[in-house]
């Protein structure tokens, strides 16, 4: 899950690599954005403090979570849910 605002350059900067990611790992892992703007609830339940943050969920339970624009450490979040 992709904690992001419109007006976040960082969470606009890595928006592309969530998408290369979605592309290649399709069937394997699903990206979901959620606009901490619209879905205040969303991000308070997942103690989103900091944009961009991203939440690595298996089975419905939080594995693992990246905060920042750190591209390298969120292609390792994904490889570790493949």
């Amino acid at each position: 899950v992709d904690f992001w605002a419109e007006w976040c350059g960082p969470c606009l900067q890595l928006a592309p690599i969530l998408d290369e990611i979605a592309e290649e790992m399709d069937g394997k892992l699903k990206v979901c954005k959620v606009d901490v703007d619209s879905n205040m609830e969303s991000a308070q339940r997942f103690g989103v403090r900091g944009i961009p943050y991203i939440v690595l969920l298996k089975d419905g339970q939080q594995v693992d979570s990246v905060t920042g624009n750190d591209p390298s450490r969120v292609k390792a979040l994904a490889q570790q849910a493949a």
